[in-house]
């Protein structure tokens, strides 16, 4: 059985399709079968940035390890059994279709609540949730008391992670490694940036996630988006000598595989 990444949240820019994209890249280029799925229909970020992988090697005569980026199949709704949900069908026959042939699977959800969102969180082995670093994005995990800055309880996104959890465990599957990255963190700010960690940790054992860092605010990312290229590409293209920050996002990059502790991943770069 193919091993499951979800990365999602109900906010967007929060940098998923970033995260996705890296994780995915990251296990290929290490020698692991990866598919790739996008359930974000409208925008496709995740999507897009495979195809533009594939078409800058072909243009350029190059040959970058990459993901199997597979699309949801079209499902006629006449032969829909009784209950039987369009979204779901699609969704678990894509899956399907890649378990036989893939180690990993990494799914990029869309930064809204949607049925898909719903049934891939529930097939997660492992779910990747990029948080920006700050209590505007914290809200999307639980609320907080205004003035003494207490957890008053979990928010939407959690109670969705919740319903997904007991529905794996009704269908007797392993529970979900949860991981919420603290993305965008910033060298300013410094106390907001200590009270976020703290409501981070305080919540993460009342909830059941783990807290790792995620990808600082680089203008390479963005950079990298046309090309399909990733950071661990740089120096296939001929770029050797890396400058600090790209040398410090490569690192964060290396961090954040060692973090998700997938099964059977030896960090190699």
């Amino acid at each position: 059985m193919a091993h499951i990444i979800v990365s999602g949240n109900e906010k967007g820019g929060s940098g998923k399709s970033t995260v996705s994209m890296h994780v995915a890249t990251a296990l290929a280029r290490m020698g692991h079968r990866v598919g790739a799925m996008d359930l974000d229909l409208r925008q496709r970020t995740f999507g897009r940035y495979i195809e533009n992988r594939l078409g800058n090697a072909q243009k350029n005569g190059l040959s970058f390890a990459s993901p199997e980026l597979m699309e949801l199949p079209e499902v006629d709704e006449a032969t829909l059994g009784p209950g039987e949900n369009v979204f779901d069908v699609k969704l678990s026959t894509a899956v399907a279709q890649l378990e036989g042939k893939c180690d990993f699977i990494v799914i990029d959800c869309p930064g809204s609540h949607t049925r898909l969102s719903q049934v891939a969180h529930s097939l997660a082995d492992t779910l990747i949730t990029p948080l920006n670093d700050s209590f505007v994005d914290f809200d999307l995990l639980a609320r907080m008391d205004p003035d003494n800055n207490k957890i008053l309880g979990p928010s939407v996104y959690s109670e969705m992670v919740w319903a997904a959890r007991q529905l794996r465990s009704q269908a007797g599957l392993p529970p979900i490694d949860w991981i919420v990255l603290r993305n965008r963190l910033g060298s300013q700010y410094m106390h907001n940036k200590k009270k976020v960690g703290e409501a981070l940790e305080t919540l993460s054992r009342r909830i059941g996630f783990r807290v790792a860092p995620g990808f600082s605010e680089r203008v390479i990312f963005r950079e990298l988006f046309p090309r399909g290229l990733t950071l661990l590409d740089l120096k296939d293209i001929g770029i050797q000598n890396l400058n600090l920050s790209n040398v410090a996002a490569r690192q964060e990059v290396r961090d954040l595989m060692k973090s998700l502790e997938l099964p059977g991943v030896t960090i190699d770069f």
